[in-house]
């Protein structure tokens, strides 16, 4: 078992906001290494409270949508917060998923040089707010793994393979890396004595992921091109049960956590081997929701 800790994961939903916001406080109580919100919900007002609610933890968005607000807009937000945390938050922006941006409804150019613009826009504007927290891009494939390395102080990465990570870090130059640069992964994670129990409920949770064409073709890169044209086949048949079917066990394991707790901790242990500088674990529960979720998590990390 790892005696590093892991960050966690943090999502605010309607009618559970104080609670989270207090939650964050027994992270904090509890040694995780960290907070790290995902793009559900209002993901800068939730760091806000954690701000509030802790007082040496680290924590930032995972995520932030760059089509969701003006880069000046985003560039205040993120310069306030990085002065009232004294130097604990970090910004993560992306340009989400397809299906997020034909909701919003917007007009979108490439994604690299769409980051590359928004970046350069809020940086000029965090100057004159007293400079802008560390910046991380939210990443996936080659291509933006490398503008990360150019542009920003990390990289964070959504269910990636483990197995692919050699891979994607060697595009991460040695510079960097030296200088501190912040390396994450968000990782579904699921604690329970039933292996197949907790696997079935991180499947479910990839279910929407393998739906997504760029996600597919990174895992075809990593090596499961076998288990990503067979989902290609079930969706265009519309087979939700082939969909599930075709998420082996063997992929299933290199991108998610799932079983006992000495399974968990043994596994995180071998992200942070893998070179993820700050795996973030997103608690889920085979047998209830969030709250169930951490308490497990809660438990697993304090034996």
């Amino acid at each position: 078992m790892t005696d590093r800790m892991p960050a966690l994961s943090l999502a605010s939903v309607a009618g559970r906001r104080q609670a989270t916001a207090e939650l964050a406080g027994e992270i904090e109580a509890r040694g995780f290494s960290g907070i790290y919100c995902p793009s559900l919900g209002d993901a800068m007002g939730l760091c806000l409270s954690i701000a509030a609610n802790t007082k040496t933890l680290h924590f930032g968005t995972s995520v932030q949508p760059i089509y969701l607000q003006h880069p000046i807009t985003l560039a205040n937000q993120a310069a306030y917060l990085h002065e009232m945390s004294q130097g604990r938050f970090h910004l993560g922006i992306g340009v989400t998923h397809g299906p997020v941006i034909n909701r919003l409804g917007v007009q979108t150019g490439k994604p690299l040089s769409d980051i590359r613009d928004y970046v350069t826009e809020m940086q000029a504007a965090g100057e004159a707010q007293g400079g802008l927290p560390p910046v991380t891009l939210a990443t996936l494939r080659d291509k933006m793994v490398g503008l990360a390395s150019e542009i920003a102080e990390g990289a964070v990465w959504a269910n990636a393979s483990r197995s692919r990570m050699a891979h994607s870090l060697a595009l991460i130059s040695e510079e960097k890396k030296d200088a501190g640069f912040y390396i994450g992964n968000m990782i579904p994670t699921v604690i329970d004595d039933d292996l197949t129990a907790a696997r079935n409920r991180n499947r479910a949770t990839l279910k929407g992921y393998v739906a997504l064409p760029n996600y597919r073709n990174y895992w075809k890169a990593a090596g499961y091109e076998e288990e990503m044209t067979a989902v290609e086949n079930a969706i265009k048949a519309k087979d939700s049960d082939g969909v599930l079917a075709a998420m082996t066990d063997a992929w299933l394991d290199d991108c998610t956590l799932s079983g006992p707790v000495g399974r968990i901790r043994e596994e995180t242990e071998a992200w942070f081997e893998a070179g993820v500088t700050t795996p973030i674990l997103v608690p889920s529960s085979a047998s209830g929701g969030q709250m169930k979720a951490f308490e497990e998590m809660f438990a697993a990390w304090s034996a």
